[in-house]
């Protein structure tokens, strides 16, 4: 076994794309930035959480919800984003100080059923989860485009939505046909930077209209307050805005290609080992509340939208009918071109979901695959062609179904049950890997004990609520 510390950060923000990052031997060991500016150099990880989080969730949902509430539920908005991080911040800690990913250690979660980890029969089940979500936002997204280009004289008929289905599954497969992580982070990158921005700016193109909103409505909407009968909405809030169940899971994927686990090295209970590994989870706190900023004013601005153009005038509309009734309102309070940028830019929100969840859920799916036997994870020529397989069924198949299935809603409703009890299952693995797989030495304080264990406790009381009023 070769070992080469550094006395600084390794010259590459990525792992070469000829080294394992799956097979932690110790040989890729360095020393990780100390300061603030060079931590940020060696961001991305969660850049891909963001892609995947600002989706149909925030787009269609967190508008819709504004639409029905107004502004009064702004901060929950940042409390749901908020609580769920504490899970995503601990599964990666463990999986940087293990070398292992969520998808692995759920497996050793007791009870074990035939063998096998509670939980990893739960993630068998989660592939029609998957499925079914996917095939809704891509169906979606392709609706936005053929609003702006169709094909053929209607732009809703199922020859339109089915060329602009086809046309985005081949860019999905095609961006991703060389599976390669650094593709992954420099494309999600540049397209949550491009939709927060986007978003953002709709945001404030309002003021120059009739639905104008002002520190006033913000400031409102930021008490710690929920009216009469809007508990229901509160609970839909927390349970689709930030991050869910899979992409809690996907994270620990990317903190481990992105070099994070390689760079730590094996726990050998050295002060050396401990010093690598808190200096590369700091890191990653870095990477996970930067993305934070960014998906959480996302959020905020298209739940704003909602609550400015929607509320006043009573309108609730659900599923597309969102995109098309803001896309007629700016037409006709900005111009024509308004209208225009933001079906085009709703439809990119909703694509950059699907381009992120190829590689993430591909990854989730093929490792599970190994877990029940399909091929050995820890073979990298194997695992890669395994990979590139799922990455190209994956979006063909969420082309096929989107199309023929007429409601996109529908799809992201029925996903929404079985992420219910992912979301049970992926809060109660982590709890359970932080105490007895990840390293006492490398744990911080009780105030973020206490924070994992609220964030814990209120992503499954929502996801058994959510449960129940669903059945």
């Amino acid at each position: 076994m070769s070992t080469s510390v550094q006395s600084s950060p390794p010259e590459r923000a990525t792992l070469s794309a000829r080294v394992d990052p799956y097979r932690v031997d110790g040989s890729q060991i360095t020393d990780p930035p100390r300061t603030f500016r060079g931590k940020l150099r060696f961001l991305g990880p969660g850049m891909i959480t963001s892609a995947a989080v600002v989706g149909s969730g925030e787009l269609l949902t967190a508008t819709t919800l504004g639409a029905q509430v107004g502004f009064m539920l702004l901060w929950l908005v940042m409390v749901s984003t908020f609580l769920k991080v504490w899970v995503q911040i601990e599964l990666a800690r463990w999986s940087i100080s293990t070398g292992r990913v969520a998808i692995d250690g759920y497996d050793d979660v007791p009870p074990r059923i035939l063998k096998r980890g509670w939980i990893s029969w739960l993630v068998l089940l989660m592939f029609l989860q998957f499925f079914i979500g996917q095939a809704g936002v891509i169906s979606a997204s392709a609706f936005a485009f053929s609003s702006l280009i169709p094909i053929g004289s209607d732009p809703y008929s199922l020859l339109s939505i089915g060329v602009w289905v086809a046309i985005l599954v081949a860019v999905a497969i095609g961006i991703h046909v060389f599976n390669r992580y650094a593709v992954v982070e420099n494309v999600s990158t540049v397209l949550v930077l491009v939709v927060t921005a986007f978003a953002v700016i709709m945001l404030f193109l309002l003021n120059g209209t009739e639905y104008a909103w002002t520190l006033g409505d913000v400031a409102d909407g930021m008490q710690l307050r929920i009216a009469a009968g809007s508990a229901g909405v509160a609970l839909a809030m927390f349970g689709m805005t930030g991050v869910g169940a899979g992409e809690t899971t996907a994270y620990t994927y990317w903190v481990v290609e992105k070099g994070y686990a390689a760079w730590t090295g094996v726990d050998d209970g050295s002060q050396a080992w401990i010093d690598r590994a808190r200096g590369w989870i700091s890191v990653m706190k870095v990477d996970v509340w930067v993305s934070w900023v960014i998906y959480t004013c996302s959020t905020a601005a298209f739940f704003m939208l909602g609550a400015a153009v929607l509320h006043p005038q009573g309108l609730v509309p659900e599923g597309n009918e969102v995109m098309v009734t803001i896309s007629s309102i700016f037409d006709s309070t900005v111009g024509a071109w308004g209208g225009v940028v933001f079906l085009a830019g709703a439809g990119l929100a909703l694509f950059k979901t699907i381009l992120a969840n190829v590689p993430s859920l591909g990854r989730q799916v093929g490792h599970t695959l190994a877990i029940f036997g399909a091929y050995d994870w820890s073979d990298q020529m194997v695992r890669d062609r395994w990979q590139r397989v799922i990455m190209i069924v994956l979006p063909i198949g969420w082309g096929v179904l989107g199309t023929l299935v007429s409601s996109p809603l529908t799809l992201v409703v029925i996903a929404g049950i079985l992420n219910a009890i992912f979301l049970i299952g992926a809060a109660i693995a982590t709890l359970y890997l932080a105490r007895t797989q990840t390293a006492p030495a490398i744990r911080d304080g009780r105030p973020t004990s206490v924070m994992l264990w609220i964030s814990a406790i209120a992503i499954i009381m929502v996801g058994v609520i959510g449960l129940v009023n669903s059945l």
